[in-house]
């Protein structure tokens, strides 16, 4: 059975961290591309952040750039995103999302039909 479970968030003042994990397990075609989105009640999508599995490349939003780091670990099939000087901006659900084949270009465009997804973990920052 494929799966994406995230874990890691919580409630965190503005300037603070966290560290998300993101754990895959099921997959017999290997992934190229993991990434995060944070979703907000009643918006679209943000992109936040994607990694090549192949090479370690790593994209990010102009938002987070310079403060968030992501990070893959193959061995225990797991991807992490650091995340640092958290803003109040930051809040909403952090949600994994993965494919066999998608680059990470195309992963994080707010159209693209996700095929494998995980169930969140959520992030606030506040005071």
């Amino acid at each position: 059975q494929v799966q994406l479970v995230e874990s890691g968030g919580g409630l965190v003042q503005p300037g603070g961290s966290l560290r998300l994990r993101c754990e895959t397990a099921g997959f017999t075609v290997p992934l190229r591309s993991i990434g995060w989105f944070r979703q907000v009640p009643g918006k679209e999508r943000d992109a936040v952040s994607c990694i090549t599995v192949s090479d370690s490349a790593a994209v990010y939003a102009t938002s987070v750039k310079g403060r968030f780091t992501i990070a893959r670990d193959n061995a225990k099939n797991a991807v992490y995103l650091q995340m640092d000087r958290l803003e109040a901006e930051d809040t909403g659900k952090y949600h994994c999302v993965a494919d066999q084949w998608m680059p990470c270009t195309v992963l994080l465009r707010p159209t693209t039909e996700l095929h494998y997804v995980g169930q969140g973990t959520q992030v606030t920052v506040s005071s």
